[in-house]
C-alpha cells in the first residue's frame, strides 16, 4: 500500500506581502503558491483563512508562520502593519492541529545550512567556512537581521532587531541623511534607510542635500530608474542604500566573527543585483 504523503501550509508574512505555500513534509518541496496584499484582509487568520479555502486545502491543519515581528509569547504584533494576534486564539479559532509562529529572519537564518551552491551569488573574496557562525541581513518593508551559531553538530538561530538599533553615518552626506531622518523620526535607525520607505527616505534626502527639487517617488520607481541609468538621483540613491547596507553587513560580521558568511536577503537586493557591484557595498581591503 502507498503511504499517505503529509502536507502542512507555510506562510511568510511580511509588512507588504503574505506569501502561503503547501509543503510536503517528506520532501520539504513547495507547491500552490499565493501572495497576498496584507491590506486586502482584516488579520492574518483571514488571509490563511482565503488561502486555504481558495486552493482547497482546508483538510490542512498544520501550519507554520514566519512573521516580521518579534515572536517573545503568544501575542503577536507586527512591526510594521496593523495585525495583531494571539498564536492560542488563531489556532483554537481555525481549528489548527498545530501553529507555529517565528519571527521571518529567524526562519531565514534557519535555511542558511540548506542552500545550494546555484542558490547564493558570492560578494568578496573570501569564501564562507563551514561550521562558523552565520548572520543574515535584509531589506523589504522593513530591514531583518539574525544569526545562525553552531552548537554541537546543529546551528542555533539567534532572533534579534538588529534593523532598530543606532544608523551611524560616515561622511558629509551620510551626516545630511541622518539629520534630514532625525527631524522626521527622532532616532534614525538603519531600517529608515533600508527598506523599501529608507530607499524612497534617502532619494528625498539626497535631492534637499543637492538643492534639487524633486516629486517623491516609489521605491520601485527609484529602482527602474536606476536600473536603466535614466535618473542620476535615483541610482546615488541606490549606491547610498548598498554603502549604508554594505556598513550594516560589515557590523554584523564583526559582532560575532560570521566566517560563516553575512547573507542578503530580503525583496529590494535581488531586484537591484545588477547595481551591487558597482556600489560601495564590499570593499576590498
Amino acid at each position: 500500500m502507498a503511504k499517505l504523503r503529509k502536507f502542512a501550509i507555510v506562510a511568510d508574512i511580511g509588512g507588504t506581502n503574505a506569501r502561503f505555500s503547501r509543503v510536503a513534509l517528506d520532501t520539504l518541496a513547495l507547491d500552490q503558491v499565493a501572495v497576498y496584499p496584507c491590506a486586502d484582509f482584516a488579520s492574518l487568520a483571514d488571509a490563511l483563512r482565503h488561502y486555504q479555502q481558495q486552493q482547497q486545502l482546508t483538510d490542512i491543519a498544520d501550519v507554520a508562520i514566519a512573521i516580521a515581528c518579534p515572536v517573545n509569547g503568544d501575542e503577536v504584533r507586527m512591526t510594521n502593519f496593523h495585525w495583531q494576534f494571539s498564536i492560542n486564539a488563531m489556532q483554537q479559532q481555525l481549528k489548527l492541529n498545530t501553529l507555529l509562529v517565528m519571527n521571518d529572519f529567524t526562519a531565514v537564518a534557519m535555511c542558511l545550512p540548506a542552500l545550494a551552491d546555484d542558490q547564493k551569488i558570492q560578494i568578496g573574496g573570501q569564501p564562507a567556512v563551514s561550521g562558523k557562525p552565520m548572520a543574515v541581513l535584509g531589506a523589504g518593508t522593513g530591514l531583518g537581521v539574525a544569526h545562525l551559531i553552531p552548537v554541537a553538530d546543529k546551528y542555533l538561530p539567534l532572533p534579534g532587531e538588529g534593523g532598530h538599533v543606532d544608523w551611524a553615518p560616515q561622511n558629509e552626506q551620510e551626516w545630511f541623511i541622518q539629520r534630514q531622518l532625525a527631524a522626521q523620526y527622532g532616532h534614525v535607525s538603519p531600517e529608515r534607510l533600508l527598506s523599501g520607505p529608507g530607499l524612497e527616505a534617502i532619494y528625498q534626502a539626497l535631492a534637499a542635500y543637492q538643492q534639487m527639487a524633486r516629486p517623491a517617488l516609489s521605491a520601485g520607481e527609484i529602482g527602474q530608474h536606476a536600473l536603466s541609468d535614466s535618473c542620476a538621483l535615483a541610482k546615488a540613491a541606490v549606491q547610498q542604500f548598498y554603502a549604508s547596507l554594505g556598513s550594516v553587513a560589515g557590523d554584523l560580521a564583526l559582532t560575532l566573527s560570521t566566517f560563516g558568511g553575512v547573507y542578503v536577503a530580503g525583496g529590494i537586493v535581488p531586484k537591484l543585483l545588477p547595481l551591487l557591484g558597482s556600489s560601495d557595498f564590499w570593499c576590498p581591503v
